[in-house]
């Protein structure tokens, strides 16, 4: 599945804003097939990819997991930390061994709520983020179950 990349942190966040987020984070490693977080969990940190690929899925009723996503260098990984009631609404699986910057949820919504502006960003971010994600699963969940696809005229 070819898909558009979201937006880098490099790209969507000003110099200021994205070195005080950075100051917070953690460098982890990742083996593959680890499971990051599953759909209903605790959202209580997200990661930006470094190097390796990280697969979004779905629970779907009925049928296996369906695939959702591809993120690759520089996306993020987990926007439902933002948003309350702070649970995951996919579930993230490293598909090949992956180096991330980890950041822990409760201290990046303290320090939007201290700097409205830095907060402004960042919502802004995950939300375009948000948005391109359910662009996605939109198109992936018409192409898996739809009886002609997303693509094709009825």
């Amino acid at each position: 599945m070819i898909t558009t990349p979201t937006p880098s942190i490099l790209r969507a966040l000003p110099a200021e804003h994205r070195q005080r987020l950075m100051r917070i984070a953690r460098e982890v490693s990742v083996p593959q097939g680890t499971r990051l977080f599953e759909e209903g969990g605790k959202a209580d940190r997200f990661w930006i990819i470094r190097t390796g690929t990280v697969e979004l899925d779905m629970h779907v009723p009925g049928r296996s997991a369906a695939v959702i996503e591809t993120l690759r260098h520089g996306e993020l990984v987990g926007w439902s930390w933002l948003f309350g009631p702070h649970a995951w609404h996919m579930g993230a699986e490293a598909t090949t061994p992956v180096r991330a910057y980890e950041f822990d949820a409760t201290a990046v919504r303290l320090m939007c709520q201290e700097d409205p502006a830095l907060g402004n960003t960042i919502a802004q971010w995950v939300g375009d983020v948000l948005a391109h994600r359910l662009r996605s699963a939109r198109t992936r969940l018409l192409d898996l179950y739809a009886p002609y696809g997303a693509g094709s005229p009825v």
